[in-house]
């Protein structure tokens, strides 16, 4: 895509600027916080993006004293606003997985059987950090003191998406692990259990009724 035009990371930095003004450092943490769970980029990168929306004419910016110091502040245009409800209106394409942890797991039969377990077991405690997050914001939400709680309709299906993502990679952990303890020393001489394989074939043709 030619430098300049928008990409999906400039859509969702004007998504938050369509919620209220904020500076670059302001959006960098909202993406992170956010969006960056459902969109992660490099902070680095974050930066640039206020500044593409200005030339595009999606967002104006305006320099703010803060102390001594200053910082730029930036605020969505009616055409921004134009842009971002025709980008909404784009079903666009699936997620993408990228988990580093399954491509171990996944080719476990050329290492050992408790680096596997090892896998297995980083992968739960990722997935319970991360709800430990979750489960602070959903409290909040459900206090009614969320930030921008307001959105919090909008809010919600995010929230319900990650809960149960992150109840799915422990639970897989979990059987995960419980399967591979049953494995001999050496990981290529395992056999998969029939009646799990069942299950899952079973789980998957419900999953596509």
């Amino acid at each position: 895509m030619p430098t300049g035009q928008p990409t999906t990371t400039t859509f969702s930095v004007l998504c938050l600027l369509a919620v209220r003004p904020f500076s670059s450092y302001e959006l960098t943490q909202q993406m992170v916080r956010s969006v960056g769970r459902m969109w992660p980029r490099a902070e680095s990168k974050l930066y640039e993006e206020p500044k593409k929306l200005v030339a595009l004419g999606f967002a104006t910016a305006r320099i703010e004293p803060v102390g001594k110091r200053s910082r730029t502040v930036y605020e969505i245009t009616e055409q921004g606003r134009k842009a971002l409800a025709r980008w909404l209106e784009e079903p666009s394409s699936g997620p993408v997985l990228e988990f580093e942890q399954l491509i171990k797991v996944a080719f476990s039969d050329h290492g050992s059987r408790d680096a596997a377990r090892r896998t297995v077991s980083a992968a739960k405690a990722w997935a319970v950090e991360r709800n430990a997050e979750n489960l602070l914001a959903a409290t909040e939400y459900a206090a009614g003191s969320g930030p921008f709680q307001q959105r919090a309709a909008q809010g919600m299906l995010a929230g319900k998406f990650f809960t149960e993502f992150y109840a799915m990679v422990a639970a897989w952990a979990d059987w995960a692990d419980q399967q591979i303890a049953q494995w001999p020393d050496d990981p290529a001489k395992a056999t998969a259990d029939p009646n799990e394989l069942a299950a899952i074939l079973a789980r998957a043709r419900w999953s596509a009724a």
